[in-house]
């Protein structure tokens, strides 16, 4: 995979996994719709501007956009559909749940 498709790819992954639609996105940004579908198809250039307005928007670094880290390129399935379902959730579920994460990461801190 070249370079400008990786890039491509990337987006649209960390577009998908931040719950947000192509409309969405480009509302946000500033762009037009058919801009998001240009740049997620790899048929338009991405400005390191605007690298960095996706990085921002999209909660990722600019690094894991550009570059291809060993293991990353199959993204675990599991992991997609859990950033959906988190996307959805209320605050109130969202901040229980993570309460109990710290509460379970803890427990296996004082086991150690």
């Amino acid at each position: 995979m070249n370079e400008k498709a990786h890039i491509a790819r990337r987006i649209r992954e960390a577009r998908e996994l931040s719950g947000l639609s192509q409309g969405q996105a480009a509302k946000k940004l500033g762009m037009h719709r058919p801009t998001i579908s240009e740049i997620e198809a790899g048929r338009r250039n991405v400005k390191a501007d605007e690298l960095q307005l996706f990085a921002d928007l999209y909660g990722v670094e600019i690094s894991w956009l550009a570059s291809e880290a060993i293991g990353e390129e199959k993204i675990d399935r599991a992991i997609l559909a859990a950033a959906r379902e988190l996307s959805s959730m209320s605050d109130a579920d969202l901040t229980t749940l993570i309460t109990t994460i710290k509460m379970i990461k803890s427990k296996g801190k004082a086991v150690e």
